[in-house]
């Protein structure tokens, strides 16, 4: 079990960066864990749009992501950061992070996956 705790997020204007970074706390570790990042608007499912193992070696990215944001660990830190670069407005949503158990047959792309959630970050990006 994990607690998630996130940092970062705000309001920047349209090609503008963001950083955003989850946290153990209460003396847990991410390193037993996929983490995921995930971002929803009203109105809309929750969306997958980047995950890490914990050795970094295994990345994923959305297509609507793939070159613009970065996902990476800090061991050392125990952390997870999601560095956020050319801010579209229709990045505007809340971030989330999450932990997952690496198990047979996974999707980490999806929601379902994960059993422990962060308690979500607003990003809002102007036009």
């Amino acid at each position: 079990e994990v607690d998630l705790v996130e940092s970062g997020g705000g309001f920047v204007q349209a090609g503008g960066s963001l950083r955003l970074s989850c946290a153990a706390a209460s003396g847990g570790s991410l390193d037993d864990y996929i983490i995921g990042w995930f971002r929803q608007v009203p109105g809309k499912e929750r969306e997958g749009i980047s995950y890490s193992t914990n050795s970094g070696e295994i990345t994923w990215y959305a297509d609507s992501v793939k070159g613009r944001f970065t996902i990476s660990s800090d061991h050392a830190e125990n952390k997870v950061t999601l560095q956020m670069n050319r801010l579209k407005p229709e990045d505007t949503a809340v971030y989330y992070c999450a932990a997952g158990v690496v198990h047979s047959d996974p999707d980490f792309t999806s929601p379902d996956e994960y059993g422990y959630w962060g308690q979500g970050s607003q990003v809002t990006v102007s036009s």
